[in-house]
């Protein structure tokens, strides 16, 4: 059927847009309706792919959502994660945790500290961070880390010290001690501190020191510059008295050893002129929850009992 000149114009140059869209395909035949029906089509097909995505989920890959992510400037930082996760799990090492006979095998990293692996080896054994001591070819510092301890893979690390039960069961005193608290509380009420037989005891076998120094009573005096020496204990054996007050320390010592005392621990301090020797005292500090856990100390000079006191309890604590 033939057309119509104004028909045969309009094909004519829809084929040249036609061909101007398409330039560089191949083609083999220009479409030959006109470009109105070839719109409506496109239309019906849009139409019909967007019906059909409505009935089902096509999700994408794992690559896919990880390009959109990157697109999106998003991504990084998780692949960072991961990578730090990867190293640090490469850098961990494997030992053997020791507590008495307990043995707990831990994975750990070893750029971590010491103070962080005590908080775990507390979940482990009940042993709280703070009264541990880790051993590993000594002393093992807090501030410390594994890899600068030179912790290797198979290691055993020796872990030192007390659960609270354990240190509640200590501390806590038995009824014994308790009925013995009660008598020597009644005697102390009764007689003086140098005329009780536990004391008078030690005082006449021992008599007094040699190199003590001169006490003055009633006179009240700061510490010396020097540990408090000269005194002896109940067992006759010479005492030094060296107070750390930076530390909060006080340094108990003997010719066999030296014990090292936080002061905040100490319940109470008691002290008493001797009879007969009023410029020296018999002095006891309660190390313990009772007075059966005094630890003794003959002929303190009086002038320093006032100073001893108040670095051990604080000066408001002892009257």
């Amino acid at each position: 059927m033939d057309r119509s000149p104004a028909a045969k114009l309009q094909t004519s140059q829809y084929q040249q847009q036609w061909l101007l869209t398409q330039e560089g395909s191949s083609v083999d035949a220009p479409p030959t309706e006109p470009l109105a029906t070839i719109k409506d089509t496109a239309a019906v097909n849009v139409e019909e792919d967007s019906n059909s995505a409505s009935g089902s989920v096509v999700e994408c890959t794992e690559s896919q959502i990880q390009s959109i992510l990157a697109a999106a400037g998003q991504g990084v930082d998780d692949e960072d994660d991961e990578e730090s996760e990867q190293i640090e799990e490469k850098e961990k090492v494997r030992f053997t945790v020791i507590y008495k006979k307990q043995k707990h095998e831990v994975s750990w990293p070893l750029d971590c500290t010491v103070s962080k692996l005590k908080s775990h080896i507390e979940s482990l054994t009940s042993v709280p961070a703070s009264l541990q001591k880790i051993m590993y070819k000594g002393l093992a510092k807090d501030e410390k880390t594994l890899r600068e301890l030179n912790v290797v893979e198979g290691a055993k690390l020796m872990v030192i010290g007390s659960t609270l039960n354990d240190v509640l069961a200590v501390s806590a005193p038995t009824k014994t001690e308790l009925q013995d608290d009660d008598k020597t509380s009644a005697k102390a009420a009764k007689e003086p501190l140098s005329e009780q037989k536990q004391h008078k005891k030690v005082l006449d076998k021992y008599g007094k020191p040699e190199d003590v120094p001169v006490g003055i009573k009633g006179h009240s005096e700061s510490l010396p510059q020097v540990p408090l020496s000269g005194m002896y204990n109940k067992s006759g054996g010479k005492v030094r008295l060296t107070f750390k007050l930076d530390s909060d320390q006080l340094w108990l010592g003997t010719k066999e050893r030296t014990v090292k005392i936080p002061m905040p621990s100490i319940k109470a301090v008691t002290s008493e002129a001797i009879k007969g020797h009023e410029d020296y005292h018999i002095m006891g500090i309660q190390l313990g929850p009772t007075e059966a856990s005094n630890y003794w100390i003959y002929w303190v000079p009086a002038q320093y009992v006032e100073a001893v006191k108040e670095a051990i309890l604080g000066k408001w604590q002892y009257f």
